[in-house]
């Protein structure tokens, strides 16, 4: 691979991990507002923290849009609502549904058929 394909991989590679990160900041912030409410310093820092996280990938999404064209881009971008379904199971514990793994798994496939066109 040559340091055109690879920088482009990288910023995507960051951008998903900057996605996954900030939905599961908010979604934590969520849940601690409700028990320590929404104004308190711990519910605050990840609220920050998610949004902060999101801003960044959406700038790093915005420049990876010079580099792919949509149509391609944005259907690999599926893959991270796979990612955060993952991610919450491991650290927020939630509960993956069959209905979670089916659609998971139609998400994978679709991103595989996109990739191969």
């Amino acid at each position: 691979m040559t340091g055109q394909t690879i920088v482009p991989i990288a910023v995507f590679a960051m951008q998903a991990t900057a996605t996954v990160v900030g939905q599961l900041l908010l979604k934590h912030a969520m849940e601690c507002s409700r028990v320590k409410g929404f104004g308190r310093p711990p519910t605050l820092k990840f609220f920050i923290g998610g949004v902060s996280s999101l801003t960044i990938a959406f700038f790093l999404m915005i420049g990876l849009l010079q580099h792919f064209d949509l149509s391609f881009f944005y259907p690999i971008q599926g893959s991270t609502a796979v990612i955060i379904a993952i991610a919450a199971t491991i650290f927020l514990r939630e509960k993956l549904s069959p209905q979670l793994i089916i659609g998971s798994l139609l998400i994978s496939a679709g991103i595989v058929l996109v990739s191969l066109s």
